[in-house]
């Protein structure tokens, strides 16, 4: 996909959402069961849609609570649920919605204590607080979030009480049960009145900030002085930032406080549209200019579940920052199990793969979903569990579990403490990396496909690739579930000894995502990239 002429520049007037229209039609607009796009539909992050498309009401959301209700009922979920929201406009009307359902439903709501927004992974925080040394009582949570999408979306997304993203069997029944209830019309969802005053509240930035010394070195921070700016991309972590540089002494400057449902401070991203993706070099243009200011400096999207890391280079790729994480962590976590190991997702870098392997590790691969890593952080069977989409969390320095879900906050952090204790920035540690593991190119394209072939591609088994050789290179392995798990992929993977490329369907669009990456530099990648679509041409066949 070209990049918009207008890609990394100041949004404009007529870029952006016009609110009032979007809270109008929250309310107003009542999605039709029969219209399979206008039904409820969890992704790997929930249910995603816009009021303005019919694929993000109040319809939508007192269906998906009540079926939440009834889950946690089946499931005997008998403790608090937890709720947050980011700052996008419908985040607020869908938290008001949902509460109205639960309380209907006699379910022991705790919100903010300030009525604020509140990060994804405080809510992960929050309920593996509570259980913890629980066996019954047992708490769970939603947050109200599109992530990074742009303003005018909007996401719901249910955490079960292992604290991370639900697994497929709960949100399947969850979007049954809703979709369900939108086809009776609404009939069997309880509502009631939402009463702020008489609504429970927890600290979550006061217990969120007050535990980080547990799993990042706030101190080599603060003596070695490392000086930071965070952005939070008018997002959750907005308070969060100020409150940590407070608490714990840092030398922190937030450098963009304002909260804008519109986000018309953004840059825009590489299609021209607001996103708030703090890995995109685009969208974070802004910081990146600033980073002559600050030793690090880091971005987060509007839920705070994701990174961006800025040094005095520009912007780390993602999967450069994950292998950095790895190498680092694991060599400064004595309390850390020596079996502990490291998660990846099978489209991340296989830079991971050489580090994990030169640190004696055992590499976890899974498919794509922070949900694969879930397990492993409860039980601290995985010290790190990472995504190529910078999406990332890890263990206390004791090796128990901190989140569940992606924590953006604490890899920020991590930049700074990486910083501190090596002298080097990432970034400089990533030199090293590729000096002594070899410098990989690494790329996603999208590629147009008919619904069919999404399908066929999304059910390939390994018999169906005929291949031998890929970009010059014998074939090593042909995937279709993941070695670490044995789940499905939903997609194809090809690996040779000097790169790989993966093809999965797209779950909005009519294109497949190739990801692709070479040890053998960019005019290698191009031929994997290439030969890619022929490999998943001739297996469609």
């Amino acid at each position: 996909m070209p990049t918009h002429p207008r890609a990394g520049t100041p949004a404009l007037p007529e870029d952006l959402v016009d609110v009032g229209a979007l809270l109008a039609a929250y309310h107003d607009r009542h999605p039709d069961a029969g219209e399979p796009a206008q039904r409820v539909a969890f992704g790997t992050s929930g249910h995603r849609g816009s009021s303005l498309r019919t694929t993000f009401n109040d319809d939508h959301i007192a269906a998906t609570s009540q079926a939440i209700c009834e889950y946690r009922a089946h499931q005997g979920t008998g403790g608090p649920l937890f709720i947050g929201r980011d700052t996008h406009a419908l985040s607020e009307p869908a938290w008001v919605t949902a509460i109205e359902v639960f309380q209907a439903n006699g379910v022991h709501v705790l919100a903010d204590a300030d009525d604020a927004f509140t990060p994804t992974p405080a809510v992960s925080h929050a309920i593996l607080t509570h259980n913890s040394g629980r066996t019954g009582g047992r708490a769970d949570g939603v947050v109200v979030t599109p992530s990074h999408n742009p303003p005018a979306d909007g996401g719901f997304k249910y955490n079960p009480p292992d604290g991370g993203p639900a697994d497929t069997d709960a949100t399947s029944w969850i979007a049954d049960r809703a979709n369900a209830l939108l086809a009776d019309g609404l009939a069997g969802v309880r509502r009631t009145s939402l009463d702020r005053a008489g609504l429970h509240r927890h600290d979550f930035l006061g217990a969120y900030v007050a535990d980080l010394p547990s799993v990042v070195d706030l101190e080599a921070i603060r003596s070695a002085g490392v000086r930071i700016g965070a952005d939070p991309l008018g997002g959750a972590s907005v308070a969060y930032w100020g409150a940590i540089a407070e608490r714990h002494g840092l030398d922190l400057t937030v450098v963009n406080p304002d909260v804008d449902p519109q986000f018309g401070f953004m840059t825009l991203d590489g299609d021209g549209k607001i996103r708030m993706d703090c890995s995109s070099p685009h969208a974070m243009a802004s910081l990146v200019a600033r980073r002559g200011e600050f030793r690090i400096a880091t971005g987060n999207d509007a839920d705070s579940d994701r990174h961006g890391i800025v040094t005095a280079d520009g912007l780390m790729n993602p999967n450069h920052f994950l292998a950095v994480a790895i190498g680092y962590l694991f060599g400064h976590r004595p309390g850390w199990s020596p079996d502990a190991g490291v998660g990846k997702t099978a489209v991340s870098s296989s830079m991971i793969d050489r580090v994990t392997a030169d640190l004696g590790r055992e590499l976890v691969e899974t498919p794509v979903g922070f949900k694969w890593f879930v397990p492993g952080l409860l039980d601290g069977t995985i010290g790190f569990g990472g995504e190529e989409s910078a999406g990332a969390s890890f263990l206390r320095t004791d090796g128990s579990v901190w989140t569940t879900d992606k924590d953006g906050i604490i890899l920020a952090l991590l930049a700074s403490e990486i910083t501190a204790v090596t002298g080097a920035t990432p970034s400089e540690r990533y030199e090293e990396l590729t000096a002594r593991f070899g410098e990989p190119a690494y790329a996603r394209t999208d590629v147009a496909c008919s619904p069919e072939d999404k399908a066929k591609l999304g059910k390939l088994a390994v018999d169906d690739v005929s291949a031998t050789e890929l970009a010059g290179e014998k074939i090593t392995d042909r995937l279709t579930s993941a070695p670490g798990n044995g789940a499905a992929l939903g997609g194809l993977k090809v690996v040779t000894d000097g790169g790989w490329f993966a093809a999965r369907p797209s779950g909005t669009e009519d294109v497949y995502k190739v990801y692709a990456e070479s040890f053998h530099g960019p005019e290698h990648l191009a031929r994997i990239q290439q030969e890619a679509q022929e490999v998943v041409r001739a297996a469609l066949a």
